[in-house]
């Protein structure tokens, strides 16, 4: 075949080489340019000097690839224009594969290569070519570039280099329906001839498949095919260049296709009556029978969802669908009685959940079948007539009172007799108890109501002769009031009588409290005792609303003349019979700021403004009793210091007077300077007493002014002075008794200012109100109290 295609080549070559040789005379390429020589002349004139025209005449050239024959293949020649044949011109050849894979004639100029091409590996060759002179070696042409191209033959057959291939395509397609395109490539040359020209053909897969010749797309070529009947095909797929002729080369591939699934049919039950027994006892919830139809699909095409389509079934029984293993799961929904019904039948629909609309025509795609379910008799525990039992008992009631009945019955058929009991482990027992036979229960001991409104026990009753069959039963039991509790008056707080409360001023209103019900209480009266003697500071008002309000019944109250008072209160409430009881009520009189703003006691009134907690309170004892430690500790270390044994003479204390106890009393003159009470104002005995208020000045017998004293310090009797002024302070009955010693101040003598001081102004009267003085804190109320009642007593 190369020795053929060669032979067809030559005539093409020799064509080629004249058409090149025409082209380069006539063109000069490559031709070498004329050189110019110029020789300067003794007249001042330039010599040109013409050398002849000289180029290259050569071909492009081509070489055929893989040749096989014995001698080196010809691929050209060079020649230049210089060369008259004479062997004078020597060729050299070089650049890739100059000397090893072509050489060249020095003499001739011709090229031959020596080794076989392949044009996959190197599609052609860049070499340079020069023409020297043989004696001179110098270069008749420039050094020029040609380029030897390697003719393609068809030597490379086609391959698929991604195969095998996976393919799937939807089972029932219809007819070319694309499944995969395969593509194969070819080595050879795509733009010489037709060695790579590609044409592709099925080898194996028909009837169920074919291929596009030119594009390699694989498409159906039957209807129907399902995946059921066969899933997997087997293709294999040739391509072959040279357009498909005679002697192209060719490479195959296989194509593994898998019909994929779609819901083209429908559940099947594998019958249509089923059978299960299922025990009466069985418990809500549990599954008592299963049953699956079948589906070819699969996935979500197979999925079923299973329905009890008739009301009998649908009450007592549910289904569900297993997803792992597609089955219908029959459940129980209520109990059942073997007693009252014994069969059940249930009409059970099984369909898909993904239907396909295309595949319609294949009819409905759901199946129906038949669950009958037998009811099995078991011998069942006694059953209470009710779920629960409420009774109820009025308190008080001897033992033995009946509360109420409980019932149960054997719901088999042969009915046994029943035993009732109490639960054992309920302490509530202790109170009650229950005949075992009729059922009725009876208190055993009298109930209070208040301790315990309710109690709760529970029945049992089990089968004569089978105690393992037994069933409970829940029983509340109400403990009904009767008025056995008498009302008494609610002290929730202290009752706090102000010092300056007002005849009729309602000081408290109370209520009371009774243990029994509503019905029996809540309607309440008040009144003082009648069997005591009228009360002189308090009397009682009944609201008749169920509370009452203690109202003072005199002026002025003082918690120095008593603090305390007690007032007995009689209280009856509304029930059947009525019930009364005495409550006595303890008010406490304490100084209350004016208009009662603040009712509390000033100690009290001190804790609260202070806003002490008890925290702060261990706080503050904790630091006085460190004080007093350390006050100890100070004492002890002073009383432990070491006196000198040796007196110094020098120490006089003569004047050092130490007192360990209260003293003597006014005899007790040798530890007093007797002159520290030879006052001058002492002397005076019209001097005004300082503990005594200004108006009571008049009845002692004082006068309005003031007399200078005319003795003198030295003959002032202090004696006297003093037994005189005892005398006077005991019989003045305006002011309270002392039993200590007065004491009394002198203002001075001569002083051009007179005294300031407001005993003098006793005749006075004042026009100055003293309301203000309320305002200024508990301090300062003594003192408006007394203002106050000096300007009532002036008044009046």
């Amino acid at each position: 075949m190369r020795i053929s295609m060669t032979c067809c080549l030559c005539p093409f070559l020799v064509c080629l080489c004249f058409m090149q040789r025409c082209y380069g005379a006539s063109h000069h390429v490559p031709t070498k340019v004329p050189s110019k020589n110029q020789t300067k002349l003794a007249n001042g004139e330039t010599e040109v000097h013409h050398r002849p025209k000289r180029g290259w005449i050569w071909n492009q050239f081509f070489v055929l690839e893989e040749h096989m024959g014995p001698d080196a293949q010809y691929v050209g020649k060079l020649h230049s224009n210089s060369d008259k044949g004479d062997g004078s011109v020597r060729y050299i050849l070089s650049g890739e594969g100059a000397g090893t894979i072509f050489i060249i004639d020095e003499v001739t100029g011709d090229i031959h290569a020596t080794k076989s091409l392949d044009r996959e590996r190197k599609s052609h060759y860049v070499l340079h070519a020069q023409a020297l002179d043989r004696n001179t070696e110098e270069a008749l042409e420039p050094k020029s570039e040609f380029i030897i191209k390697v003719q393609d033959i068809n030597d490379n057959a086609p391959k698929f280099p991604d195969g095998p291939f996976e393919a799937t395509v939807p089972e029932m397609s219809e007819v070319g329906t694309s499944v995969l395109q395969v593509t194969a490539t070819d080595s050879d040359d795509p733009t010489y001839g037709n060695s790579a020209k590609i044409v592709y053909s099925i080898l194996q897969g028909q009837p169920y498949f074919s291929v596009d010749p030119k594009t390699g797309i694989i498409r159906t070529a039957l209807p129907n095919m399902d995946r059921e009947a066969r899933e997997h095909y087997t293709v294999v797929i040739q391509a072959k260049d040279m357009a498909g002729q005679v002697g192209g080369l060719s490479g195959s591939t296989t194509i593994n296709i898998t019909l994929t699934d779609v819901n083209d049919n429908p559940p099947k039950f594998p019958q249509k009556n089923y059978q299960v027994l299922v025990l009466e006892s069985a418990e809500v919830g549990t599954p008592v029978g299963k049953l699956k139809a079948t589906d070819d699909d699969l996935g979500i095409n197979a999925d079923i969802k299973y329905t009890i389509i008739n009301s009998e079934g649908a009450n007592m029984f549910s289904i569900s669908t297993n997803r792992d293993t597609k089955e219908g799961i029959v459940s129980l929904k209520k109990p059942l009685n073997y007693e009252r019904k014994k069969t059940y039948t249930l009409h059970i629909e099984g369909m898909n959940t993904h239907a396909d609309p295309r595949f319609s025509y294949l009819g409905p795609f759901k199946d129906t079948a038949t669950l009958k379910i037998s009811v099995g008799d078991v011998d069942e525990a006694p059953v209470f007539s009710m779920d629960y039992y409420i009774l109820d008992v009025y308190e008080n009631s001897p033992s033995g009172t009946e509360v109420g009945t409980v019932t149960a019955r054997d719901p088999d058929g042969d009915n046994k007799p029943v035993r009732y009991e109490l639960d054992t482990r309920e302490e509530e027992k202790n109170f009650f108890r229950i005949d075992a036979k009729t059922g009725v229960i009876r208190t055993t001991q009298p109930l209070d109501r208040e301790d315990t409104p309710w109690h709760n026990i529970t029945a049992v009753a089990a089968e004569v002769g089978n105690p393992l069959l037994f069933s409970h039963v829940p029983v509340t039991v109400q403990v009904l009031d009767t008025n056995d509790n008498p009302p008494e008056v609610a002290a929730d707080e202290e009752v706090i009588v102000c010092e300056s409360s007002r005849p009729g001023q309602v000081i408290q209103t109370v209520r009371a409290v009774d243990k029994d019900d509503f019905a029996n209480g809540q309607r309440f009266s008040f009144a003082l005792p009648s069997q005591l003697p009228v009360n002189p500071n308090f009397t009682l008002k009944d609201n008749e609303d169920s509370t009452a309000s203690i109202i003072a019944r005199r002026r002025r109250f003082s918690h120095l003349t008593q603090e305390l008072y007690e007032l007995p209160i009689v209280v009856w409430d509304g029930g059947e019979p009525s019930l009364t009881g005495t409550s006595t009520l303890t008010l406490r009189v304490c100084p209350c700021q004016r208009h009662g703003r603040v009712r509390m006691c000033q100690g009290e009134a001190f804790l609260s403004s202070a806003g002490l907690s008890t925290g702060a309170l261990i706080a503050i004892l904790l630091c006085i009793i460190i004080l007093l430690a350390i006050v100890v500790l100070f004492i002890t270390l002073r009383r432990s210091k070491k006196e000198p044994l040796i007196i110094s003479e020098e120490d006089i204390r003569e004047n050092v007077v130490t007192y360990d106890d209260e003293g003597g009393g006014e005899e007790d003159t040798e530890a007093f300077d007797i002159v520290a009470l030879r006052n001058p104002a002492a002397a005076e005995e019209l001097k005004f007493r300082r503990d005594i208020r200004p108006e009571a000045r008049s009845q002692c017998g004082f006068g309005h002014g003031r007399r200078s004293p005319s003795v003198e310090l030295d003959e002032v009797d202090v004696h006297k002075f003093i037994k005189q002024r005892l005398v006077e302070a005991d019989m003045d009955t305006s002011v309270p008794p002392y039993d200590s010693l007065q004491t009394y101040a002198y203002e001075g003598q001569g002083s051009p200012a007179g005294t300031i001081s407001p005993l003098d102004s006793l005749g006075v009267q004042s026009e100055q109100e003293y309301n203000y003085l309320d305002d200024w804190g508990p301090e300062f109320q003594k003192l408006a109290e007394l203002y106050g009642e000096a300007e009532s007593d002036v008044t009046t």
